[in-house]
Order: structure tokens, then sequence, then C-alpha cells
């Protein structure tokens, strides 16, 4: 009897996958439970494990194979011995048969496309049943929509665009490669503006040339940037250089960045905070013996500072979606954690209802996961507010880019002994304090500066004076 393995929802709003690797081999045996196959998607790489124990006879999605959830991934036959023959794995061709286009999970058509090709798409304006597909299956990349746009949205993407001189020339067409012989099209010519009635000059009567007019046509909203002509220019590797392709989570983390600063307009705003007396009051954590001698980490008293700030500023904990803020009732606190792989962002669920043992057990738990690949997709998204910790060394400030759809994240910087001036027995005085800067990026189109400074200043406040309970 043979069990037929799908693809698993793997977060809340996860529909598909693309197959990393095959842990298990075909013809090797399987337990229940075990790592069978390793899925990415759009929040993390996760394993797949075994439903059942039993010979991997036949596996139905190769390795790069993007597949929607609820999609056959292998079979396994419970009653097969480990030496048995596997059927072969399918080899599909790079472009799918007319009659048979691959289907989404959820029944509304052929999967051509990602979200995440989809949104470029939308944000352009793009029909992409005018767009060929260059990928596995005919799926179409981002890079088609890309070319698609370069040829004036006009034919199918090509996918093999090259510029005439291959550098950054912001005159220079791009065009298909293998056509370099032909001339380039010529540009079309934009209708004459309406000439204006002559000035003439004060001296000489001869009438002065107006000044040039756009070409675009008069609109009331914002006109749209168009970056087709420019490219920069092109890098050939030499001898003794390393050539790293981006791997799935690196080409995710850079379309989010990319996504997140062309879409949200990043306020940085900064406020110097005396840590001093969270010194001393992690040192009576230390004595406590809830705390068995390990004091919760400076990382998680900005945590709870912000928690509590966001309290008291609601609008800071918010996403937007199309046109409308929306005002998160629980506080899903998202805090940066480096891993080998990469940056990951899991989220403390309701980190308003936690102590500050409660924050500090959920984080390091969270943490110590993620650099071990075993944090879930679901673990990974909906967070409201992000705070970042990029480390101790080095590290003086920064302002760190908005974890989409969220409005805010708070950066803490270095903590270092300087010399300050504080005020004592009426008289100012020269005094070495630990002092950190700490940075909120929040994002202009529903925050405005009097909500983003005040909440800053009340995570200072909270910082500075340190009356946390365990």
């Amino acid at each position: 009897m043979a069990t037929t393995v799908t693809m698993p929802q793997l977060g809340e709003s996860v529909v598909e996958g693309t197959v990393v690797r095959w842990i298990a081999k075909l013809g090797q045996k399987v337990e229940r439970d075990g790592p069978l196959v390793e899925v990415a998607t759009d929040k993390a790489n996760t394993e797949v494990p075994s439903p059942t124990a039993g010979v991997l006879v036949e596996v139905l999605a190769k390795e790069g194979a993007v597949v929607p959830v609820g999609a056959a991934l292998c079979q396994i036959d419970e009653a097969a011995q480990a030496q048995a023959a596997p059927k072969p794995a399918p080899q599909p061709s790079s472009r799918p048969p007319p009659s048979q286009p691959p289907q989404s999970g959820d029944g509304n058509g052929p999967l051509r496309a990602s979200p995440v090709v989809r949104n470029v798409a939308q944000e352009h304006g793009i029909d992409l049943e005018k767009v060929s597909g260059s990928g596995v299956a005919g799926r179409i990349t981002k890079a088609d929509v890309l070319s698609y746009l370069d040829r004036g949205g006009a034919g199918a993407a090509s996918s093999g665009l090259v510029n005439l001189e291959g550098s950054a020339d912001s005159h220079g067409p791009v065009v298909p490669a293998g056509s370099l012989s032909q001339p380039p099209p010529p540009r079309p010519s934009a209708p004459p503006p309406a000439s204006p009635p002559a000035s003439y000059g004060p001296t000489t009567g001869a009438p002065s040339i107006p000044p040039p007019v756009s070409a675009a046509p008069f609109t009331s909203g914002p006109v749209p940037l168009s970056l087709r002509a420019y490219r920069p220019p092109r890098y050939t590797p030499r001898e003794g250089d390393q050539v790293i392709p981006f791997d799935h989570r690196r080409r995710l983390v850079a379309e989010h960045m990319v996504y997140s600063k062309v879409t949200s307009p990043h306020v940085p705003c900064c406020a110097e905070v005396d840590m001093t007396p969270l010194f001393r009051l992690r040192e009576q954590w230390k004595q406590a013996k809830e705390t068995g001698g390990r004091a919760p980490s400076f990382l998680v008293a900005v945590c709870r500072a912000a928690v509590q700030a966001l309290a008291e500023f609601p609008r800071m904990n918010a996403v937007v979606q199309d046109e409308t803020v929306i005002l998160r009732k629980d506080i899903n606190l998202g805090v940066a954690v480096d891993t080998d792989k990469g940056l990951l962002v899991p989220v403390i669920r309701k980190a308003n209802e936690k102590s500050v043992l409660g924050l500090a057990r959920a984080l390091e738990d969270l943490a110590a996961r993620a650099r071990t690949g075993k944090v879930t997709a679901d673990e990974l998204s909906g967070g409201s507010f992000t705070v970042s910790n990029p480390g101790l060394k080095g590290n003086l400030w920064g302002a760190s880019i908005i974890n989409q759809p969220q409005v805010g994240i708070v950066r803490m910087g270095e903590i270092v002994k300087r010399a300050v001036v504080r005020e004592i027995d009426g008289e100012d005085a020269i005094v070495v304090r630990q002092m950190m800067y700490v940075t909120l990026s929040y994002d202009h189109r529903v925050i405005e500066g009097v909500i983003g400074n005040s909440f800053l200043h009340r995570v200072r406040e909270l910082l500075e004076e340190a009356r946390f309970t365990l």
C-alpha cells in the first residue's frame, strides 16, 4: 500500500513551496516523522516529515520545482523493501503541454508566477497573460516581467537582454541578445507642445526661445519615475574572484528589502539612552532565585520597553494593507536573529501578556530553533512590530529597514562608556555612564513625526527608569 505525500500548509499565508533537496533517497527506508524533504517558502526553509514508515518508491517533484499546497511530492510504500527498485524521477520539459498547464493550489487557474512576481506585475499594471515565461514548466520569473517592461510592454519577454555598450547608458536601448547587428528601434517622438506666445527681449527685440516642456501629459497625481533606461555596468569575474549565486532565502531577503524601501517612506529618528540603571537592575536580577544567576539580556529589556510603549501608542502596532492601516490588538513582537543562512525574524506571540522572564524564555527558544533550522513558517509570520539587535561590537547606531507590512522597527546600538553631563546637587558635573543609541525607523505614510518621536522618547524613558519586574 502506497501513501502519497503532499505539500503541507507551511504557514497561514503560504500557497506554495520550492523543493530544495530530497533528504530521503529513492529506495531508502524512512521512519514515521523522519525528515523527508526540505522545502523553501517565502518565510523559511522547512523539513517536511514522513507521515508514515516505509520505502520512498517514487519522487513526483524534483529539486527546484515549485509545488502548490496540496499537490503530490512523493509516494511511500509501507510494504516495500528498502532494496526495491524505485521508479525513476519524472523529467518535466521546460514548457508545460498546452492542454495541461500547472494548476494553482486554490483551483483558480494556471499557476504561472509566484506571489512576488504577481505583485511586481500588479504594481506596473502588467497582464501576465501577455508575458512569456522562461522558468521551469513555463513559469514566469521576475526577470521575465522586467524584460517585458524593458521592451515597453509591446511583446513577449526576452530571456537574454544585453546593453549595447555593456555599461550604464541612459541613452542606450536594451535589445535582445543575438540581434546586436540590427540598428536599435527609433524612439517614438512625442507630439510637439503647443507653442506659447513668443516673448521679446528688452534690448534686441528678438523672440526668446521658450524653455523645454516635458512631453509627458499633465496629470493631477504623481508622475511615476521610470528607471528602464539605467543599467549598471556588468562586471566580468576575474581569476580568484568568488561567484556566489543568491540562494532561495537571499533572493527573498533582497526582494523584501527593495520592496520595503520603495514602498515605505522611511523616517529614522535616534535617541541616546543612559543604560546605567539597567546595568544595576541586571545585577539585582542575577541575585533573584527565579533567574538561577542568569539575568535577562539588554535585548530583553529593550523588547519589554518596546512592548509597553506599543500599548501606549497603538498606531505603532499596526500593518498597512492597500490604502488602510490596521491597528493590531495583539502585540506580536518580531526579533531579528542572525543565523548561518541569513537573517530571520521569529515572532513572540502576544508579547504584551508576557513578563520579563517570559519574554526572555520565548526569545531564547525561538532564537535557538531559528539557528538550527527548527523554527516553523508560522513562527516567522504575523509580526506587528520588530526589534533589531545587530550585535555588541562596532555598532554605534544605524537605521533598519521596516519589516513589511509593519510600520516601525527599533534598532539597538552598542553600549559604550562615555563622559556625559549630569546635574548633581544642583551643579553640572561630568560623569561616566553606560550609553546606547536607539533608532526608530517608521513609515511616514501612516506615522507622523509626533507619534514616532513620542514613541521613541517613551522607550528611552522606560529604559532609563529601569523599573521592570521579573
